[in-house]
């Protein structure tokens, strides 16, 4: 269900308006000083974040209140997950 979600039209629009939003600039990095700008022509650099997450609260799924941009390294810094430079699992769960 997850992955269909994501592959939405819905979805795909409610992330342009959010890209578009925070002018394609990764929120956490700015809250620290560091603009990090996403090129999509290359590879997907940005994702669109559930503050709360989608799993908890479904029914902010669309709400622009509850989403923001990150860049890639931040979101899995957010999330716990593998990162290449570290090369490990980050997660105690696992």
């Amino acid at each position: 269900m997850r992955h269909r979600f994501y592959k939405s039209k819905a979805w795909q629009h409610t992330r342009a308006l959010v890209l578009a939003r925070d002018n394609r600039e990764c929120q956490e990095c700015k809250r620290n000083g560091v603009l990090t700008l996403g090129d999509e022509s290359k590879h997907k650099s940005l994702d669109v974040d559930h503050i709360l997450p989608l799993a908890t609260h479904p029914h902010l799924a669309h709400d622009l209140d509850n989403l923001e941009t990150l860049c890639i390294k931040c979101h899995n810094k957010k999330e716990k997950r593998f990162t290449k430079k570290e090369n490990k699992w980050r997660d105690e769960r696992w």
